[in-house]
């Protein structure tokens, strides 16, 4: 059980480092891609949300 935990331990503190040493690394067009991220992201919620309340409405009205 202590090898199994050592081993756990171990690959968590890999985890990290990787994330961070991936992470240090920029992206010189990120503010042009998380603009338009956002605006398709959004569009897509707008349209999504109010469908999935129809949707349950309607649920619930024929199946219940």
């Amino acid at each position: 059980m202590g090898i199994l935990t050592t081993l756990v331990f171990v690959v968590i503190i890999i985890a990290i480092i990787a994330t961070l040493f991936i992470a240090g690394k920029a992206d010189e067009n990120y503010s042009s891609s998380t603009k338009k991220n956002t605006k398709n992201l959004t569009m897509i919620y707008a349209v999504v949300i109010p469908l999935s309340f129809i949707v349950l409405a309607l649920f619930i009205v024929f199946f219940t």
